[in-house]
C-alpha cells in the first residue's frame, strides 16, 4: 500500500513537473523582454516623436501608492497562506500581480511623458537615496523571474516547489514594492 502511494506520489511529481517546464521558455521570454522594454523605453520621450501629450506628472503618487497596496497585499497573502486559506492566497497573489503590472504600465507611461526628477539631497541622505534605488531597480529586475517561477509552480500544482522558491521570491517581492515607496518619499520634494 505504501509503495502504491509513493509510485504515484512521484508519478504526480513528474507530471507537475512537466507541466512547469511548458512555461519555461515564457519565463525566460518575460524576464529578459520586461526590463529590456522598460529600459528602452525609458528613454523614449513622446515629445521627440513628434506625439503631443501632457506631461502625466500625477503618476508617480499613483505609482508610488500601487506599490504600498502590493507590499500590504503581499502580507496579507503570507497571512492566508499561513492560516491555510489557500484560495484567499491564490486570489491576493494574482491581485498583487495584477497591481505590479499596472505599476510597471504606469512607470512607462510616465516617463514616457515626463523628464526624470532629479534626486535634490546632499552628504549622507544622497548616498542612502541612491543605495536604496540602485537595490530596487536591481532587484526589481531579479525579482521577475522568481515571481514567474513561483506562479508557475502553484498553478502546475507543484506546491513543495512553490513553497522552496517562494521564501526567496516573498522577500524579494516585498523589498522591491517597500523601497518603491520609499524612493518616491525621499524624491517627491524635488518634482517640479
Amino acid at each position: 500500500m505504501y509503495n502504491k502511494l509513493r509510485q504515484e506520489e512521484i508519478m504526480n511529481s513528474a507530471e507537475n513537473i512537466q507541466n512547469e517546464k511548458k512555461y519555461n521558455k515564457w519565463i525566460v521570454i518575460l524576464s529578459v523582454v520586461v526590463p529590456l522594454a522598460v529600459a528602452a523605453l525609458f528613454g523614449v520621450k513622446l515629445k521627440d516623436l513628434g506625439i503631443k501629450v501632457e506631461p502625466l506628472t500625477f503618476l508617480p503618487s499613483i505609482y508610488a501608492t500601487i506599490n504600498g497596496c502590493t507590499a500590504i497585499v503581499l502580507l496579507l497573502a503570507l497571512w492566508a497562506i499561513k492560516k491555510g486559506n489557500r484560495r484567499l492566497h491564490e486570489r491576493l497573489m494574482k491581485f498583487a500581480i495584477l497591481l505590479s503590472v499596472v505599476f510597471l504600465l504606469l512607470y512607462i507611461a510616465y516617463h514616457m511623458t515626463s523628464d526624470s526628477t532629479k534626486f535634490g539631497g546632499e552628504g549622507v541622505i544622497a548616498y542612502v537615496y541612491y543605495l536604496i534605488l540602485i537595490t530596487h531597480i536591481l532587484l526589481s529586475i531579479v525579482v521577475i523571474p522568481f515571481v514567474l517561477i513561483t506562479y508557475v509552480r502553484a498553478i502546475s500544482n507543484n506546491f513543495e516547489r512553490h513553497k522552496k522558491i517562494a521564501r526567496i521570491t516573498f522577500p524579494l517581492w516585498l523589498y522591491v514594492a517597500v523601497t518603491g515607496v520609499i524612493v518616491y518619499l525621499m524624491i517627491s520634494p524635488y518634482y517640479v
